[in-house]
């Protein structure tokens, strides 16, 4: 649980008011816009669909300076007072889902429902409507704010969007990023993870015939079963999953050839190493008469930014201002990226709901205005603390 001490203060209430009736207003429309979205694929490292429509999208609904990059992303400028230190509002726009997924979204009295219509088309939704919210409640930044739908948060992603865009904004002094579900989370830890493929070759051969030769598939399992030993720490919580594992060729034939991928995890980088360490020594361990190579295909580094540093206070103030109990939040998102690299940052969601990762996915619309003020909020003071240096 996130607390506050002492607390930080807030908006004028005429500002706050502004804010809030600008996020009713507008709540509706974030809603169709979300639907709008979630039905343009973008499967992660094939976001270009999704990407265009986006850029369309912000070239149409008043910001400045669009431009993407080679990647897939997508950012427009929201003007300030001043042009920097600029705030970066990051919303990933790719989905767990393969590209023939049917795409099938509706928007209900109550509810609305597809996949990805709350990660993250909400969004993605919601910073899109960042300059219409702002004109409507006629409150300018103090600093600009930078609105990117990046690419590669899910997945073997490896965040490769927010570290382009991050490389690319050498001037950002502070980051929300925004999912659609979790409403009322303030993720402040950068859960690191390394993720391996091991890939294992041997002689192969026909089951009854070869039979004595080494299978790739029972020295695969043996690996597993070794690393599956490995005692993991407590605290820092650190983790170990084997995600996928494939190989062979038929029934009765001798495995010449086996993979899998295996996730460790942690929120503390030396942990992750030393488990980086003691797994890498178990998949070079002699088995006989096979081949077992690896490589590292994903990196995410760990990081935290303290419960009583402004950004969390202001964060968690805004949502006991509106009734919610904000909750202290460890997983890896966008954020991981700034937070790893010293900048203020947090991850904030915008409603509830539920099947995430799902075909069914659902979200609440109830609480969608409550989640756009909560980022209007957030947004507009973490700019103005950015300009008087007390970030």
């Amino acid at each position: 649980m996130v607390r506050v001490s002492p607390p930080v203060p807030l908006l004028a209430g005429d500002v706050g008011s502004a804010l809030y009736e600008a996020s009713q207003a507008c709540a509706g429309d974030v809603l169709q816009l979300a639907a709008q979205i979630a039905q343009v694929p973008a499967p992660t490292n094939s976001e270009l669909l999704r990407s265009d429509y986006i850029s369309t999208l912000m070239d149409d609904l008043g910001f400045v300076d669009v431009r993407g990059d080679e990647l897939g992303d997508v950012s427009g400028v929201v003007r300030g007072i001043l042009p920097s230190p600029q705030v970066l509002i990051a919303a990933h726009i790719d989905t767990v889902f393969p590209m023939e997924t049917p795409l099938s979204i509706h928007v209900g009295s109550t509810q609305s429902f597809g996949p990805g219509i709350g990660d993250n088309c909400l969004g993605v939704a919601a910073a899109l409507t960042i300059p219409e919210m702002l004109s409507r409640a006629n409150v300018q930044t103090a600093t600009d704010v930078i609105v990117t739908g990046n690419v590669g948060e899910e997945g073997l992603g490896d965040l490769r969007g927010m570290k382009a865009v991050m490389d690319a904004n050498k001037g950002i002094g502070a980051v929300i990023a925004l999912e659609g579900h979790n409403l009322g989370r303030v993720t402040h830890v950068a859960v690191g993870s390394r993720r391996y493929r091991v890939t294992v070759t041997g002689p192969g051969g026909h089951s009854w015939g070869d039979y004595g030769n080494t299978s790739a598939i029972h020295a695969a399992a043996e690996i597993i079963n070794q690393l599956a030993n490995i005692e993991l720490p407590v605290n820092p919580k650190t983790t170990f999953n084997v995600g996928t594992i494939e190989g062979g060729i038929s029934v009765n034939t001798i495995a010449p050839s086996a993979s899998f991928l295996l996730d460790l995890r942690s929120v503390e980088g030396k942990s992750l190493d030393r488990l980086s360490a003691q797994v890498e020594a178990v998949i070079e361990s002699v088995v006989p008469d096979v081949e077992v190579v690896f490589e590292v295909i994903g990196e995410r580094p760990s990081g935290v930014v303290q419960t009583d540093s402004r950004i969390i206070r202001l964060a968690s103030s805004i949502l006991e201002s509106i009734g919610i109990q904000p909750v202290g939040d460890a997983s890896s998102t966008d954020a991981n990226i700034p937070i790893s690299r010293g900048i203020p940052a947090v991850c904030i969601g915008l409603t509830t709901g539920g099947n995430v990762h799902r075909e069914d996915e659902f979200i609440d619309n109830g609480p969608v205005a409550d989640g756009l003020y909560q980022m209007l909020a957030l947004t507009v003071t973490v700019s103005a603390s950015l300009s008087q240096g007390q970030l």
